[in-house]
């Protein structure tokens, strides 16, 4: 697998949009504070990184692989904390 210029540039991508995503996780771990996520929009948005994922290993992208699996755990948390901290149910 060569590195070249475009899979840089995706590799700054997946760190910047993937490292914007993990103070939420953190802030709702600290606070279970979950009551503006939406549960269904949550469970879409995990559903689209996985096949993200699925599809950046097909391609062989070291950029989508790694930022989709980070992405993959944090919002698998970020699902984890709404279930388990929701009021309303």
């Amino acid at each position: 697998m060569v590195i070249d210029y475009i899979e840089i540039i995706g590799l700054i991508a997946a760190v910047l949009t993937t490292s914007a995503f993990l103070p939420q996780v953190y802030k709702t771990w600290k606070t279970r504070d979950v009551s503006s996520f939406s549960l269904p929009m949550f469970l879409i948005f995990f559903i689209g990184i996985i096949f993200w994922l699925i599809y950046g290993i097909l391609v062989k992208s070291i950029a989508m692989i790694l930022a989709n699996t980070i992405t993959v755990i944090s919002s698998f948390l970020l699902l984890y904390f709404k279930i388990k901290y929701d009021k309303r149910q």
